[in-house]
């Protein structure tokens, strides 16, 4: 794909992504309410359990084994698959880190002032946007990337997870969109320089 060509793709979802975040926005009080309207402790609990395994910790030791079976198989296209999605999660948990610390959104669940803070060290400010969110569609997306069908298949795992910390009322709905927008940007980039790798053939 040539350089104009993909400029033209990355303004496309750009502009995108813009209206689907300004729509996410204008939805967060309404999604936050019906969220507390329907809270059970039983899907509580479930919630709980299916958000521990989206922080990135967890897809980087699934990535870091994925490529260790690899190597010991010969494979090492999916020794380079592999490792471009531990490093598009750990891309885009970084960058994630950064912009929660310094745009200090307060989370919907705390008794503090809802709103933008700036920059705080405080959890309670780090709504926007969600880690776990970033860190989980990035580690996908790029197995999309590579293998599409694949990783298609895969991607009800970083869903599950943006809705479970919605329902755990730790995130806004803005903020598990911004963050899966992020993760697929953060995909993309690493999948870009690692697609020209020699192993990697074409595939659907």
């Amino acid at each position: 794909m040539s350089a104009p060509r993909i400029r033209r793709w990355w303004f496309v979802g750009a502009l995108f992504g813009a209206a689907i975040l300004a729509a996410a926005f204008l939805c967060d009080a309404a999604v936050q309410t019906w969220v507390v309207q329907h809270q059970t402790p039983s899907a509580l609990g479930l919630m709980r359990f299916v958000t521990k395994w989206g922080d990135w910790p967890t897809h980087v030791a699934a990535g870091v084994l994925g490529a260790a079976i690899a190597y010991a198989l010969g494979k090492r296209e999916w020794l380079v698959i592999f490792a471009a999605m531990v490093i598009a999660c750990a891309v885009a948990g970084s960058v994630n880190r950064v912009i929660k610390v310094t745009a200090g959104r307060s989370r919907p669940s705390v008794k503090v002032e809802r709103g933008w803070n700036g920059p705080s060290a405080k959890s309670d400010y780090h709504a926007f946007p969600s880690g776990h969110t970033a860190a989980s569609t990035a580690f996908f997306a790029a197995l999309v990337f590579a293998r599409r069908r694949i990783g298609l298949a895969l991607l009800p795992n970083p869903l599950l997870i943006a809705a479970s910390r919605i329902y755990l009322n730790a995130h806004y709905l803005s903020d598990v969109v911004f963050a899966a927008m992020l993760g697929i940007a953060c995909a993309a980039l690493v999948w870009y320089f690692a697609a020209r790798q020699p192993v990697l053939r074409p595939s659907g």
